[in-house]
């Protein structure tokens, strides 16, 4: 892992354990976190299968991904696996504030703590 994903991956980690009922643990070989041990909401990803990108990929609508990636695709991608589920890919290697950064993150988890219809 290179220096700057290190360091992101550290504030990534920090602010997802700080949520409520958390835990992390590798999935697809990629740090994840998850929200009562089996509900992911976010993955940290590094060159996934080559694409370049620094990036996490957090839980979504589809209404919010989509007005994210539309409004700033600089920022944010569809993710793939999991892009049709709403799910939005955030660079990190982009200068996006932490800020903006720490709210995806928060709100993923506020969509996987949410009952499904």
């Amino acid at each position: 892992m290179t220096p700057l994903a290190e360091k992101w991956l550290a504030k990534v980690r920090k602010c997802a354990l700080a949520l409520p009922d958390t835990s992390e643990r590798p999935s697809h070989g990629a740090p994840s976190f998850f929200v009562k041990k089996t509900k992911n909401f976010l993955n940290f990803t590094e060159n996934h299968h080559g694409d370049g990108r620094l990036a996490i990929w957090a839980a979504a609508t589809l209404d919010a991904q989509q007005l994210l990636v539309n409004a700033e695709p600089d920022h944010f991608f569809v993710p793939a696996y999991v892009g049709h589920l709403g799910w939005v890919g955030v660079r990190l290697d982009r200068g996006l504030a932490w800020t903006k950064v720490k709210a995806i993150i928060e709100q993923a988890w506020r969509v996987r703590m949410s009952p499904s219809p």
